[in-house]
């Protein structure tokens, strides 16, 4: 009998072999990840290479994300996720309410608002804030390891590989600080507000900005200031929000080309199948030439 269960047991490690050299090498499956906003689900795919699979659930640059209503799909995404990564201070208010819907697991949570801290009613594009996209990076690696503590050594190099290629988008910061601070800009929304207040750029009209940003109407007073700055060529560039261009922005445009002041084009979401580093890198050139005429 017990030559027989030995013999059992060569036979069953003996198909076992075989199998693995027909068809390979057995590897886990790619741990999920769900991204609210694809800039995010970007800096995730860089830090967890293969051994993650990503899904960004807004990632069309040519929409406008405050009118995204979550569907059935995202619910799903959500629920099957192993991390989630979203922007929170009320820019992605869906997503708190796709969590407690989807019940909350053994998945971990990283939002970008808790990582550099926003007051009630600020600025959410936390992601043209310089200090904010090495943080996250960081907490993917830590949350990766986390759950897969073998490919830690993995994830700690490539983030720290992600904060070297950040050194260039900081070294053009600072370059271009030299050159422009202190510029009067404008802008339809504040969305690059965080990135113009590091160049040291004068940004004007406020109160214009957050009210587009908040879906009312600018006062009389605010509109009659912002037109003015573009006739009286008070301010070099117009920042325009490509992916809201309500009435009232295209007005500005409208009134910024006529008066021959550049305008630069700036999105929410990140163009498809391009690095947030390149993403940066391409806005700041745009800027940068239009500051220089």
């Amino acid at each position: 009998m017990a030559d027989f269960i030995a013999r059992a047991r060569i036979v069953g490690l003996g198909s076992i072999l075989t199998a693995l050299s027909v068809f390979g090498p057995v590897h886990a499956a790619p741990l999920s990840i769900v991204a609210a906003e694809n800039v995010y689900g970007d800096v995730a795919r860089q830090i967890g290479g293969d051994a993650v699979s990503v899904v960004s659930i807004l990632n069309n640059p040519a929409q406008d994300p405050h009118l995204f209503e979550a569907d059935a799909s995202a619910a799903r995404a959500v629920a099957a996720a192993g991390i989630v990564i979203y922007n929170g201070a009320d820019y992605d208010p869906w997503m708190p309410k796709l969590l407690s819907v989807t019940g909350g697991g053994m998945r971990a949570v990283i939002v970008a608002a808790e990582l550099m801290p926003v007051a009630p009613g600020g600025n959410p594009h936390l992601w043209y804030d310089p200090a904010v996209m090495p943080l996250v990076a960081r907490s993917i690696a830590d949350s990766l390891s986390a759950r897969d503590p073998s490919g830690a050594a993995g994830y700690c190099a490539r983030a720290n590989e992600f904060d070297r290629s950040m050194a260039a988008v900081f070294d053009r910061i600072a370059a271009m600080r030299n050159k422009y601070a202190g510029m009067k800009v404008t802008a339809t929304e504040p969305v690059f507000d965080y990135m113009a207040r590091a160049l040291g750029l004068d940004v004007r009209n406020a109160a214009f900005q957050l009210a587009v940003m908040n879906d009312t109407e600018p006062s009389a007073r605010d509109v009659a200031a912002f037109e003015e700055d573009l006739k009286g060529h008070t301010v070099r560039v117009l920042l325009y929000n490509t992916q809201a261009a309500g009435t009232l922005s295209q007005r500005m445009r409208r009134i910024a080309e006529d008066a021959k002041i550049p305008v630069v084009g700036i999105s929410e979401t990140a163009p498809p199948d391009m690095h947030y580093q390149d993403w940066m890198a391409a806005q700041l050139d745009a800027l940068d030439k239009a500051l220089a005429q």
